[in-house]
């Protein structure tokens, strides 16, 4: 958001809370540790104005340090800290019924979640304006497509570890 031109740290939060879609809201206090931390490593640069507001500004290295995590790639190894396969994986550790009755409350939560995300998104993908969404309503469609996805990728997970679950278990 830097990279367009320089902007106080109040505009910043304005501007990421509108860019996901109001999503992940921001505390004002953050933002300032966080330019305050990107000051500190020469990403940022900042000034005091007439107003004694701080005006925030990229640097060359903030410009390279942001193309760099443009072009990076996220890395699956290992798999990032995730609640429900920490969840899975310790309920194993008491036994394939206790594991079975986890999947089955987490399968059951899963698809109700589903449903509501699927709920939210009829009416924007159904509106009777046909352009296209832009800024922050096409920020908050995709994030709603993005917790459709992950909720369905979560669910063949558990399907997955179910089957897996249960040919070790033996007979039940």
């Amino acid at each position: 958001m830097l990279q367009d031109e320089p902007r106080y740290g109040y505009q910043l939060k304005t501007e990421f809370e509108s860019a996901t879609g109001g999503v992940w809201p921001l505390n004002v206090g953050q933002v300032y540790t966080t330019l305050d931390r990107l000051e500190r490593d020469g990403f940022v640069s900042m000034e005091v104005g007439d107003d004694e507001q701080k005006l925030y500004t990229i640097t060359v290295k903030g410009v390279g340090e942001l193309g760099d995590w443009w072009e990076a790639v996220p890395a699956d190894d290992p798999p990032p800290r995730d609640e429900l396969m920490l969840k899975v994986l310790m309920a194993i550790e008491h036994g394939p019924e206790h594991a079975l009755g986890v999947l089955t409350r987490q399968r059951s939560a899963l698809t109700s979640l589903l449903q509501i995300r699927r709920r939210e998104r009829t009416p924007l993908d159904r509106s009777p304006d046909s352009s296209p969404p832009t800024g922050e309503a096409l920020a908050a469609r995709l994030v709603t497509d993005a917790l459709i996805v992950r909720a369905e990728a979560d669910l063949r997970w558990l399907e997955v570890c179910e089957a897996r679950i249960t040919a070790g278990a033996g007979p039940r």
